[in-house]
C-alpha cells in the first residue's frame, strides 16, 4: 500500500503546529479526520511516528526521517506547480539558489549577466543564508543548488559539490584606516577593532585559518556580522576593518570607498563552490547553470 500524499500534508501540519487539533484548525478539517490520517500513515509505514503527551506530540527517528522526505515532496509539488505556470509564458524555472552573501556575489557577478543572456526568460529565487541552513534546505528541495565558501571539510556523500571560483583574502580598511601600510601580518593588528562573520560556517573558518597560519591571536573585540552590507558599511565610515574577499569589495576598490590591504605571509584564497543534493535529478534550468557556470569561471 502506498503513502497517500494527502497524508504527508496533513503529517507535515501537525509537525508544523504540534498538535492534532492545532493540525485541524490549520487544514480546516475536524481533529477526528487529522487523526484518522496519521493513524492510516503509520498502518502503512508500520511504524509509530509521534509520541502524544499533554504538551502535544513529539517525533520518533521514523517521524523525524519521514518529516525530511515529506517536506521534500512538498517542496517538489510546489515547484511543480510553478513550473507549470511558468511554461505557459515561455519562461524557465524556477531555479531556487541560496548561499552566504559573500559567495553568492562572487559567484553570481561573474555570471548572471551572461547566462541571462543565453536564457533571456527564466525565474530565479536568491535566498541568503547559512552553511547548515543551505544544506538543510537542499535536503528538502527548498534549494536546487547552493553557492558556499568550500575546501575546508571534506563533503558529505549526501551532496556534490563542484569548486567553482576562488579569490586571494585582503584586509580591508575604510577611510579612518587609510594610513595603514600596503602589507600587514595579522600580528600587527592584535588591538584593532573587526568586523567579521559569526562563527559558524566555512567562510568564518577560512578567515579563522588566516589568523592561525599568520601565529596571530583570533580577535575578540568583534562585531559579528553575516550581512556583507553592513560589513561594508562599518568599515567604510568607522576605524573597524574586516577580511573580505577581493571579489566581494571590487567596486568599492574601485571607487575608493573602501581600500584593501595584503596579508603578508600568507598565500591563502578563498574557495566557493555549487552544491546540490547528490541523490537527486536536477531540473533542466539548474543543470544548465551549473554548466554555465563551469564554461564562464574556466573551472
Amino acid at each position: 500500500m502506498r503513502i497517500d500524499p494527502r497524508t504527508l500534508r496533513l503529517f507535515l501540519a501537525v509537525c508544523r503546529e504540534g498538535t492534532i487539533s492545532g493540525a485541524a484548525r490549520a487544514e480546516h478539517l475536524s481533529q477526528p479526520s487529522v487523526s484518522v490520517a496519521i493513524n492510516q500513515l503509520e498502518r502503512v509505514l508500520a511504524t509509530k511516528l509521534f509520541e502524544r503527551n499533554r504538551q502535544g506530540i513529539q517525533l520518533t527517528p521514523a517521524g523525524e526521517a519521514l518529516k525530511i522526505k515529506a517536506q521534500a515532496v512538498d517542496s517538489l509539488l510546489l515547484s511543480a506547480q510553478e513550473e507549470i505556470k511558468l511554461l505557459e509564458d515561455d519562461v524557465g524555472g524556477p531555479l531556487n539558489i541560496g548561499g552566504t552573501p559573500g559567495a553568492l556575489a562572487s559567484v553570481m557577478g561573474k555570471v548572471i549577466s551572461s547566462f541571462s543572456k543565453e536564457y533571456p526568460r527564466f525565474n530565479l529565487r536568491i535566498t541568503e543564508c547559512h552553511d547548515a541552513k543551505a544544506h538543510q534546505m537542499l535536503k528538502n528541495y527548498e534549494l536546487d543548488l547552493a553557492i558556499l565558501t568550500s575546501g575546508m571539510t571534506s563533503s558529505s556523500d549526501s551532496f556534490c559539490e563542484l569548486p567553482v571560483f576562488s579569490d586571494p583574502f585582503s584586509i580591508v580598511v575604510g577611510e579612518a584606516n587609510y594610513h595603514l601600510p600596503e602589507k600587514l601580518n595579522l600580528r600587527q593588528l592584535a588591538s584593532a577593532r573587526w568586523v567579521l562573520p559569526d562563527k559558524v560556517g566555512g567562510f568564518r573558518r577560512q578567515i579563522d585559518a588566516l589568523f592561525i597560519s599568520s601565529d596571530a591571536a583570533i580577535p575578540n573585540n568583534v562585531i559579528s556580522s553575516d550581512s556583507l552590507l553592513s560589513t561594508k558599511y562599518i568599515v567604510r565610515v568607522s576605524d573597524y576593518i574586516t577580511i573580505l574577499p577581493r571579489e566581494v569589495v571590487k567596486s568599492e576598490l574601485e571607487n575608493g570607498s573602501l581600500r584593501a590591504i595584503e596579508i603578508d605571509g600568507i598565500n591563502f584564497k578563498r574557495k566557493v563552490g555549487l552544491l546540490w543534493l547528490a541523490e537527486r535529478k536536477l531540473p533542466a534550468i539548474a543543470q544548465a547553470f551549473i554548466d554555465h557556470t563551469v564554461q564562464c569561471l574556466d573551472v
